[in-house]
């Protein structure tokens, strides 16, 4: 358990370094723009296939879990509001008091308050926003609030787009950035470089059947609490499965599945932690680069320690 709070923590700490900055906020900005891109000019679609969706689904089901997923986004909304205005009330003085390197980590940093506050709020009155968004439901023709569930269905599709990408991103770069991590805190010890081509294949399959498998899972969506449960434990299953073989394939000379599957239990604790990224807007983008730093250095430091 050491091993893995020591990982958690130097993940933590290398994700607020330029070097990973630039990475996250470089590829997240493009497959973001991407995606945007994409859902722009398939929009009409996702609604339509959403809607027929919807038509399958009982009314109160709909209604109950509609009143869910505007509750949460309303949250989501709150946490950019509130981060918004702090910069704009408060950007010069910002400005003046932080340095250029530790802008970005910063501005990390005020999100996650943002979001962190917002939490408290809803754990002490989220039970009335939602019951006041379930009157509204209520009140509202049913087309209205299966139109209006279609279009929240439809950016978690594209959401959930950009989560997957993102971590097919971090695996095909992992490996320069894996190295520069590697120069300041493993000096002697070199990365190694024979499974780059073998692990992007791995992240690919293990992306098809994520993909596969939220969609068969799909229907749960509209089950409160358990849809949380469920998006959760599918995230922790890619991040796990994939960051695990990248970070193994280039810290050990043979990858053996057995080798890490000893090792299950701190990488499914990394995981979770990964995937908590994937609630916050922005932060999002980072969580697959902490992931795959902090499952190398549980390795890394594994194998030192086998040396010792």
């Amino acid at each position: 358990m050491k091993n893995t709070i020591q990982a958690i923590l130097f993940g933590f700490k290398e994700l607020l370094s330029w070097n990973t900055m630039k990475y996250a906020l470089i590829s997240g900005f493009l497959v973001t723009l991407l995606w945007v891109g994409i859902g722009t000019m398939l929009w009409e679609t996702l609604i339509r296939l959403s809607s027929h969706i919807l038509e399958m689904v009982p009314f109160s089901m709909v209604r109950s879990n509609g009143a869910w997923m505007l509750s949460s986004f309303l949250w989501l909304q709150l946490v950019l509001l509130t981060f918004a205005l702090i910069f704009a009330f408060f950007g010069n003085i910002i400005l003046r008091s932080v340095s250029k390197e530790k802008y970005t980590s910063f501005s990390l940093l005020v999100i996650a308050g943002s979001a962190i506050f917002w939490g408290i709020v809803w754990i002490f009155e989220g039970g009335y926003i939602y019951q006041q968004f379930l009157k509204l439901l209520t009140w509202l023709p049913f087309e209205t609030v299966e139109k209006g569930i279609a279009f929240l269905i439809g950016f978690y599709l594209i959401y959930n787009a950009i989560v997957v990408t993102m971590v097919f991103v971090t695996s095909l770069f992992s490996e320069p950035l894996i190295t520069t991590v590697e120069k300041h805190h493993f000096k002697g010890d070199e990365v190694l470089r024979d499974h780059v081509f073998s692990s992007v294949g791995y992240t690919l399959k293990d992306s098809i059947i994520f993909i596969v498998a939220s969609l068969l899972a799909f229907p749960l969506l509209f089950i409160p609490v358990l849809n949380i449960l469920v998006q959760v434990a599918l995230w922790m299953w890619l991040i796990k499965d994939t960051m695990s073989y990248d970070a193994a394939a280039l810290t050990y000379e043979k990858v053996k599945k057995e080798e890490i599957k000893k090792h299950r239990f701190a990488l499914w604790n990394i995981s979770f932690v990964t995937a908590l990224f994937n609630f916050v807007p922005l932060l999002n983008l980072f969580g697959p680069y902490f992931g795959e730093i902090a499952m190398f250095h549980y390795f890394k430091a594994g194998t030192k320690n086998e040396k010792n």
